[in-house]
């Protein structure tokens, strides 16, 4: 299954190291993020996991729910969750997914087609209060996630969810924005932008972010 980016997300039911999880309403009135892992005990996975418990705070400010999920069972989830307490200094502070059925990961399209069966992509969902994906990432099994980025991500999909405007290349919280293109009427841009905006050309208009 693919699912495309404004689709209203697949809901299940399934176990989970903090007990059976229906997941559109654990997301309830929050965002989500929904990363997964190819199977526990697996060392960049470890290191990813204890990052996300370290980021915690970072995602209760942005009203963001972490979940994560690994083709294996509760009884595993639980013991590797020691090992990454363990090794890496950080508990994890939020639910793993157990999905030895495969359903979450047939569901989401997270089998990787050019491996065994029992190994998922390194995907990442982030998930807006109505439910809908708004983006997806897939990583290779070498490659560690960068949860920077991802926050930095989050942070443009939440800022022009709720402002007209968008965020140029490079585009760190606090620096300037793009002015979208449907915005022509100065009368409205003097009431959307009171900081102001310099011109480059017509369609590319840049102001202060509005939300700082």
């Amino acid at each position: 299954m693919t699912i495309q980016l404004g689709d209203v997300v697949p809901d299940f039911t399934q176990k989970s190291t903090e007990g059976n999880i229906n997941f559109h309403e654990w997301i309830g009135d929050s965002w989500a993020i929904l990363f997964s892992h190819p199977k526990d005990f697996t060392p960049v996975c470890t290191t990813e996991l204890a990052e996300v418990a370290r980021l915690k705070p970072e995602f209760d400010k942005r009203n963001i729910k972490p979940i994560a999920l690994s083709v294996d069972d509760v009884d595993s989830h639980n013991r590797w969750l020691g090992d990454i307490e363990e090794t890496q200094g950080s508990a994890v502070n939020y639910p793993i997914l157990a999905d030895a059925d495969h359903k979450v990961s047939d569901l989401y399209g997270m089998i990787h087609p050019n491996a065994n069966d029992t190994l998922t992509v390194r995907s990442v969902f982030i998930i807006d209060p109505n439910k809908k994906l708004r983006l997806t990432l897939t990583y290779p099994a070498s490659t560690g996630r960068n949860f920077a980025e991802i926050l930095r991500v989050i942070d443009s999909i939440q800022l022009t969810e709720y402002h007209k405007v968008a965020t140029p290349v490079n585009w760190e919280n606090g620096d300037d924005c793009v002015i979208v293109p449907a915005i022509t009427d100065p009368e409205e841009m003097k009431k959307l932008f009171p900081k102001g905006w310099k011109e480059l050309k017509p369609y590319l208009r840049m102001t202060p972010q509005p939300n700082v």
